[in-house]
């Protein structure tokens, strides 16, 4: 106190202190999101120590850094800080202090250690551990305090009280943010489900949840417009007694509280209008601790797909029997006629009914082999063996066949001489070919031409044949490779061929050599074009073998494939086969012993499934960093196209849906392999990039690039035509050390310069705004 009775300078820098630190810690409580948090520590602890700069590292689960949180450096600084080569090392060091540390010389205590002090950064440093009941979960750094002093125990206590309020704002974040993934996988789980879920409150009967699928019932049946409580109303269910309840007369209230659990139960809902659904119901109550009703969940199962799955299979096997009846009677005709003669047949009479009886013979075989196919393929075990074969010599095979039968049509063929020859089982390939111009003669004109053509298409050959018949509606084009689809009415329902077996056998053939089919049709009377891929055969030639790696330096060591999946049936199936075909399958169902791997084993493809326990596939894939340059293959029982339409936007580098055969697993592992060796150099106008070599150089003269620099190029370059987004390059390039996408844009900038790449009219890196950045296509400029 002075003598006037005032508080001293010390007491009101103390009061002023515990002021502003009081404001800080009320500014912290105020957000629930982490990352401001982190923020406002790291700037109030400068502000209160008087340091020019503060980094938060924080780790996750399993103690690798997560995110950095930087305040107070350049862009250059920070660049400089994360790309230091013995930053990972140093972390490891200090995340193992157990308190505070200051240094009052950070250059010789980093010497010390045996690391080169090249950061860049002040001399004077505290730091210490952040820890929330005993788990490590960061660090926190103050450097350079003002006026190159050392920094006090009074600003230790500071760095240590906000690392406190840091550890419990991740911890609770990471507790907030689990606790919202598990609520969101299960309101996924719910909302995605093939079976309607409806929950109603007991004690008002109202409707609190219906999940898309009890939405779509109730749709069918209720006015447009009118909410699903209107809809409760009008309802009249009848049961497989023949018990009719209508809901008009007892509110779901009452029938709630007089209900007891349901279990497949098969009820008729209708309206007055005549308009019904038939599901099947389970219904449980749910009670509370003292045995009071609080809700009701009842499940619906849409009965009407498995009545037409019924009505389907019934008219498949009516088709079967009259296709193999017409060609069994005609058998029985001619030998009747024969055995039943009074006098014996003339030879030249005798024989033609033998060649009836052969020819219908051979026909019996043929519907015979497309349905042992079509079962075979549905359960994943149709044999093919491929060999690099001349795409000519199948389409001049597959026209022999079409034109010494039914083919009344012309056939024009258009194939390039330069064609590479493609890895096909012979027999089976004809067999697709065949097919398709079968199905094309059927529904084109006979005064019209068939068009055959092929074309390279990356590491595959595109074959189309196309007609000039009736076409296809597009509400129909997605069930056309199905096995019981009619298509357009008329003739398309005659025969195996025209209910789909013909098609679903060439997908499955198409498929089992790692290639995909797909049709492509303007709308009715504008024709159809179908087209398959086959994968190019490699330059190894037909004896090389397939898993062994053949890239300049590898000599002869197996390739190396990762397999995830947590069924240890479909794991020992996809290891057996890779091993058989000459790969090294390292397998696991754990996510978490995935993850470890990738880093340790290094492998050079990974097949994945699209569900492992606790996350999803997709996801995991992008929370590895060392994933972003391994080709993924997604096995999975999910063959939706928007599921596999996910899966490549992702990244993927094919799909494959369960079952399957070793055929068709051993195809897609040599496609991906073979189009992630092939691509050793990019070139877009001026700008070349040779991978092997990690050399960039533009018009010839070569370009120096730093690794951040490198990196963030070479991704926008293999995924050239498609935008990378600022999360996407921060998560691969800086493998997550940063989520600031100002750090991005610098880099960005500097390539830009390196490169004479014009900000306002870019040439190489594309800006899309508030997105990330892209590069053209090779040939785009």
């Amino acid at each position: 106190m002075t003598e006037s009775g005032e508080p001293g300078p010390q007491i009101e820098a103390l009061r002023e202190r515990i002021s502003s630190l009081s404001a800080a810690i009320l500014r912290i409580s105020a957000s629930l999101d982490v990352r401001t948090v982190l923020r406002e520590v790291v700037d109030s602890a400068r502000a209160l120590t008087a340091a020019r700069y503060g980094l938060i590292t924080t780790v996750d689960e399993a103690g690798r850094p997560h995110e950095f949180v930087i305040s107070g450096l350049t862009p250059d600084e920070e660049r400089r800080l994360l790309e230091w080569p013995h930053g990972l090392r140093l972390f490891e060091h200090l995340r193992d202090l157990p308190g505070p540390l200051r240094l009052a010389d950070l250059p010789a205590w980093i010497r010390s250690l045996g690391y080169s002090p090249d950061l860049g950064v002040s001399k004077t440093l505290q730091t210490t551990p952040m820890r929330h009941r005993g788990a490590h979960v960061g660090n926190f750094f103050l450097g350079e305090k003002e006026g190159g002093r050392e920094f006090t125990a009074g600003d230790e206590e500071v760095l240590v009280l906000f690392a406190a309020q840091a550890a419990a704002a991740i911890a609770n974040a990471r507790t907030h943010r689990d606790e919202q993934r598990a609520r969101a996988d299960l309101e996924a789980v719910v909302e995605t489900t093939p079976v309607g879920v409806a929950v109603f409150d007991a004690r008002t009967g109202d409707p609190v949840l219906f999940n898309a699928e009890a939405r779509r019932l109730a749709e069918e049946l209720s006015t447009p417009g009118h909410p699903p409580a209107q809809l409760l109303e009008a309802l009249t269910c009848r049961f497989s007694d023949g018990r009719e309840v209508a809901l008009a007369e007892f509110p779901m209230k009452q029938v709630i509280s007089r209900a007891a659990s349901v279990r497949a139960e098969e009820v008729v809902l209708s309206v007055p209008d005549g308009r019904s659904v038939t599901i099947l119901v389970n219904a449980t109550l749910v009670r509370a601790a003292d045995g009071a009703a609080q809700s009701m969940v009842a499940t619906m199962q849409d009965l009407a797909p498995l009545e037409e799955q019924e009505r389907l299979r019934a008219e498949f096997l009516g088709m079967v029997s009259h296709e193999l009846r017409a060609p069994l009677a005609a058998i029985k005709g001619s030998a009747a006629t024969l055995l039943g003669a009074s006098r014996a047949p003339d030879p030249a009479e005798a024989r033609q009914f033998f060649r009836i009886i052969d020819a219908q013979a051979d026909h019996m075989g043929e519907l015979v082999r497309d349905l042992l196919d079509a079962g075979r393929i549905d359960a994943g075990t149709l044999p093919v063996d491929p060999q690099p074969l001349e795409v000519a010599a199948l389409v001049d095979q597959a026209r022999t066949t079409f034109l010494s039968g039914a083919g009344r049509q012309a056939l024009r063929i258009g194939l390039p001489p330069d064609l590479p020859r493609v890895m096909a089982d012979e027999r089976r390939i004809v067999q697709v070919l065949t097919n398709l111009l079968s199905n094309a003669s059927r529904h084109a004109p006979e005064s019209s031409s068939i068009q055959v053509d092929a074309v390279r298409d990356g590491a595959h050959v595109a074959i189309s044949v196309t007609d000039e018949g009736r076409g296809v509606p597009p509400e129909q084009m997605r069930r056309l490779f199905r096995k019981h689809t009619s298509v357009g009415g008329g003739d398309r329902t005659r025969g195996l061929g025209g209910a789909g077996l013909g098609l679903a056998i060439s997908k499955g053939l198409v498929e089992a050599h790692g290639g995909r089919i797909r049709a492509e049709s303007a709308g009715p009377g504008r024709g159809t074009r179908f087209t398959f891929t086959l994968p190019v055969a490699g330059d190894g030639g037909p004896d090389a073998s397939p898993g062994v790696s053949r890239s300049p330096g590898d000599g002869s060591d197996p390739t190396r494939i990762l397999v995830v999946d947590d069924d240890p049936h479909m794991l020992r199936y996809v290891r057996g086969t890779l091993e058989a075909a000459g790969y090294s399958a390292l397998g696991t169902g754990d996510p978490e012993e995935a993850r470890r791997l990738v880093s340790a084993e290094g492998p050079q493809l990974v097949l994945l499934d699209l569900v492992l326990p606790g996350t999803d596939g997709i996801e995991w894939m992008a929370s590895v960093p060392e994933m972003a340059d391994l080709p993924v293959i997604f096995i999975s029982g999910y063959g939706q196209g928007e599921t596999i339409a996910r899966a490549l936007e992702a990244g993927a580098a094919d799909y494959i849906v369960k079952p399957f055969s070793a055929a068709e697993l051993t195809a897609r592992v040599r496609t991906a392999l073979r189009r992630r060796v092939g691509a050793e150099t990019f070139a877009l106008g001026e700008l070349a990039i040779d991978y092997g070599q990690r050399r960039v150089s533009v018009a010839g003269r070569p370009v120096q690039l730093t690794r951040s620099e490198y990196e963030l190029l070479r991704l926008l370059a293999v995924g050239a035509g498609r935008v990378s987004t600022y999360d996407l390059l921060l998560r691969q390039v800086w493998r997550g050390r940063s989520k600031d996408p100002k750090l991005v844009r610098t880099v960005v900038k500097n390539l830009r310069r390196k490169l004479g790449d014009d900000a306002a009219s870019p040439v190489y890196v594309v800006t899309e705004r508030g997105v990330g950045y892209r590069m053209g296509s090779p040939g785009s400029l």
